[in-house]
């Protein structure tokens, strides 16, 4: 081995180390290793920072933010909420919320899927009043699973492409993935449904989530030509059921009608009283297409800037609303901001929301101009509750949403545009609609990967240059000669999701790729089908809860144990090698 070799690999030794004990920040390790490095010589100088503007780490980013607009449309509310239902039996509850999961995470970000799905998921295993832990993680799996379809999926797809483009000039598409990436798919979420869940330990308790959520008094419109006009206030029940809402009432011409008014037919400008918390009431109010209590202020503050934001804030004795009404403080003309709900725990709220005196204690769900929740907070002498990420949900932009990015991923598909471009195109078009805020873009990208992607890349690449990856590779050849094709493949995925199951799979495909297509070159074979190989591979983390963040997220909710994960990994993971090798070697012959 040469000089520059020796550093390189003990400098991936030193990261996959570090990686695996946990104590610094993944980012921090590899842009550490990467300054390492350039010091050292290994990795040139011009090139220390080419990673990040390499086009994976630009479609990684451009993604997230894709991710966020579809959250941010009701795209994702209007498909849970007319195919969810507490009372499936738990496969069926499996097999359905694995299939949407899937299917959104092969065209988002995966672990964004997963985060979408999963208070759905937790929410459904309390109404059917079974513990979480039964469901969770075959929805983290599945989600996992639904990325190997897609370029976009997941970012080892990504990697692999752009890996392929600077090696063979010319990159995977966007499906090509999915002949082999979604058979294994397809196989892997029928294990999970049918068989892998009964794996799960069952320790007969509902985990709940640690943070409990304030459940707010508020108000909801029924705005001019609804078409709820003319219905039941009952009639409405199966939807408020379904967003976990209560309807406890209804006012009228100011006035709150007797009791909960089930019979009452609703009319234009009615307001239907709601005891939720936040997410329910503005999932709620996407399924119905509802305004909030103050329609012509909703309208103003929606035509006036870069969007709303929800904040919750706590009444010290020492505030000024408190023991006024937000209506005689005058907070809708004076700072722009509407009082959505009240939570006063054990007190029941008689009147209307607005016109309800304000008491020391309680907790107020406030609907405001973007990036004005600090200013309305200090006005008002409130203390703000940690952040939550409460966002208003665009639903009359769900259609327009799934449709610019749908016409993207088909332009990209075709070659009539690169596909780094389609997406900003996209982002351009969400923050042009308002689909999502411009101040919000940069929030929504995950930096931390965006540094590691920017730093292992030149690493990768300088272990290619300096002949590290050959030798891995003709180390692999040695260890498989004379054996069959499949069986080579069978050995780099082996290897591949062993690294991937300890270490991020982003490092895992960086690594993996460049030997796998030594490994072709050396046999003198197409390197397309253990490019294939590495990409399932690397996505194929299943054994731990370190291994991809899907797995991690479900950690605490789920209640599960760290040696949870391999009761219905292992055989996960031996079924996606049996699917994927042979349709390797059909799809992307030798």
């Amino acid at each position: 081995m040469t000089t520059d070799q020796i550093i390189l690999f003990a400098l991936f030794i030193a990261v996959f180390g570090l990686l695996l004990w946990g104590r610094f920040r993944y980012d921090l390790v590899a842009f550490a290793a990467l300054m390492v490095g350039v010091i050292l010589g290994v990795v040139p100088v011009d090139k220390a920072f080419a990673g990040f503007g390499h086009p994976a780490t630009i479609i990684v980013a451009l993604v997230l933010v894709v991710s966020a607009g579809l959250v941010r449309s009701g795209a994702v509310f209007l498909i849970t909420r007319t195919l969810v239902d507490a009372s499936r039996g738990l496969g069926a509850h499996i097999a359905l919320m694995g299939g949407i999961g899937a299917v959104l995470s092969a065209f988002m970000n995966n672990v964004a899927a997963l985060a979408l799905l999963m208070p759905v998921d937790i929410q459904t295993a309390r109404k059917a009043g079974r513990p979480v832990g039964l469901s969770l993680m075959p929805l983290s799996f599945a989600t996992i699973l639904g990325g190997m379809a897609t370029l976009i999926g997941t970012p080892p797809n990504i990697i692999i492409a752009s890996i392929r483009q600077e090696t063979l000039g010319e990159p995977f598409h966007m499906f090509d993935f999915a002949p082999v990436g979604g058979l294994a798919a397809i196989a892997g979420l029928a294990f999970v449904a049918l068989i892998g869940w009964r794996l799960i330990p069952n320790r007969g308790e509902q985990t709940e989530s640690s943070e409990t959520l304030a459940e707010y008094i508020a108000e909801l419109t029924i705005p001019a030509e609804s078409p709820h006009i003319g219905k039941r206030v009952a009639e409405l029940d199966e939807v408020a059921e379904k967003s976990d809402v209560a309807i406890i009432g209804l006012i009228r011409d100011g006035k709150r009608r007797y009791g909960r008014a089930a019979n009452a037919i609703l009319q234009e400008g009615d307001a239907l009283v709601l005891e939720a918390s936040p997410e329910a009431l503005d999932e709620f109010r996407a399924a119905l297409n509802l305004d909030f209590s103050d329609a012509r202020r909703q309208e103003l503050l929606t035509a006036a800037g870069d969007g709303l934001e929800v904040i919750e804030v706590v009444v010290p004795e020492s505030a000024r609303i408190a023991g006024r009404t937000a209506q005689g403080l005058g907070l809708a003309w004076r700072q722009n901001t509407i009082l959505m709900g009240i939570s006063r725990q054990g007190r029941r709220i008689t009147q209307q929301v607005r016109k309800t005196e304000v008491q020391p204690g309680d907790i107020l769900l406030l609907l405001c101009p973007r990036d004005r929740g600090a200013d309305v907070t200090e006005w008002l002498g409130c203390l703000p509750l940690a952040q939550r990420g409460l966002n208003v949900t665009a639903n009359d932009k769900a259609w327009l949403a799934i449709g610019l990015l749908a016409a993207a991923v088909l332009a990209a598909s075709i070659g009539l545009i690169y596909l780094p471009i389609a997406l900003g195109l996209v982002v351009i078009a969400y923050v042009l609609t308002k689909i999502i805020p411009i101040t919000e873009i940069y929030n929504q990208i995950e930096w931390p990967v965006v540094v590691l992607l920017g730093s292992m890349i030149p690493l990768g690449s300088a272990l290619e240059s300096s002949g590290g990856t050959e030798l891995i590779a003709n180390a692999l050849v040695q260890l498989t000669e004379g054996l069959p094709a499949w069986a080579i493949l069978t050995v780099l995925m082996v290897v591949t999701m062993t690294l991937s199951d300890v270490l991020n799979n982003t490092a895992t495909a960086i690594v993996a790729a460049p030997v796998g297509i030594q490994m072709a070159r050396t046999l003198e074979v197409s390197p397309d089908p253990f490019l294939m190989a590495v990409a399932v591979a690397a996505s194929a983390a299943f054994l731990t809860p370190i291994g991809h963040k899907n797995n991690t997220l479900v950690l605490g909710p789920g209640g599960y144990r760290f040696g949870d994960y391999w009761r219905m990994g292992l055989p996960l993971e031996i079924l996606i090698v049996a699917v994927s090798v042979p349709a390797i070697l059909v799809f992307w012959p030798l």
